[in-house]
């Protein structure tokens, strides 16, 4: 079997209601959207499930949305695949270094939203 490679999304990859199926379904998945609340000490899940729009395309919250996002579905499936390499596109990169462990999920919610 060939090596298998992540890649994750970056910025444009958003859309109001992105992550809100994985957060009602699995509870660890939904953690990683509550830590992200905790950390950036207000709602970034309403602005994911509700928008509008506008607000989540405001970079401070796209970001952190996509890293939630994309980090909450890793969780699910990373101990169904045997990875050899990670990458992200422009912001992906941070969501790669968190699944990689070369960085800790608050700690990039964080750096990403200040990074916007």
């Amino acid at each position: 079997m060939g090596k298998i490679a992540v890649v994750f999304p970056g910025q444009g990859s958003q859309y109001v209601g992105m992550g809100k199926d994985f957060y009602e379904t699995y509870s660890e998945s939904k953690k990683f959207f509550e830590i992200a609340n905790s950390v950036l000490k207000y709602k970034l899940t309403d602005i994911m499930f509700n928008g509008p729009e506008d607000e989540l395309k405001i970079t401070y919250n796209t970001q952190p949305a996509l890293l939630t996002v994309s980090i909450a579905i890793w969780e699910l499936i990373k101990n169904k695949l045997d990875v050899s390499y990670f990458a992200g596109h422009s912001l992906g990169e941070y969501s790669a270094i968190v699944a990689a462990g070369g960085m800790s999920f608050e700690d990039a919610v964080l750096a990403v939203h200040n990074r916007g």
